[in-house]
């Protein structure tokens, strides 16, 4: 099943939910990669021996990545850095997630500056590209462990949010490539 998106209706209910519009408006993948946003489905049971995933890694010159889980039993002040997180922001290189467990939303601008949500699941793959005003929460299962694929640590430039996000969840675990 290939992953699913639509045009954001925007309010101040929980950012947690789906926000759909009424009626629903579902976005395409021709749309998304439209933006730059790819996509791919994974097996995220076996992703250190992935082929796939080694290939797309190496031909986007990604050497370096973390694990990351967030959930309010491993992060201090849960509600309020998911608030953090929240916050819309754009990045000068590219930014590839790949969820390994539970799930989330990232939310990215479109061209007309509307907001598409994104639900990331297990398996799904997405890469958002230099340039797209973001920002991510988690859906209402409050849970999603993701690989974070980039270029070495120096020499990477991060935006304060990716610093905060990497000072306050778990990093399970750091691989160089």
């Amino acid at each position: 099943m290939a992953i699913e998106a639509w045009f954001m209706e925007e309010n101040d209910e929980d950012q947690r939910l789906p926000h759909h519009r009424n009626p629903k408006q579902f976005v395409s993948l021709d749309h998304l990669a439209d933006l730059g946003v790819l996509y791919w489905k994974l097996n995220p049971k076996d992703y250190e021996n992935d082929q796939e995933l080694k290939e797309i890694r190496e031909s986007r010159g990604y050497n370096y990545m973390d694990l990351l889980d967030l959930c309010p039993e491993r992060v201090e002040n849960y509600e309020e850095k998911l608030k953090n997180f929240y916050t819309e922001h754009i990045h000068g290189d590219e930014e590839i997630r790949y969820c390994l467990e539970g799930s989330g939303y990232f939310d990215v601008r479109d061209k007309e500056d509307r907001w598409i949500r994104i639900w990331i699941k297990e398996g799904d793959m997405i890469v958002l590209p230099a340039g797209i005003y973001h920002r991510f929460t988690l859906d209402t299962g409050n849970y999603v462990k993701v690989n974070h694929s980039h270029l070495h640590l120096a020499l990477r430039t991060y935006s304060v949010c990716t610093i905060n996000l990497l000072l306050m969840c778990s990093v399970d675990e750091v691989v160089r490539g």
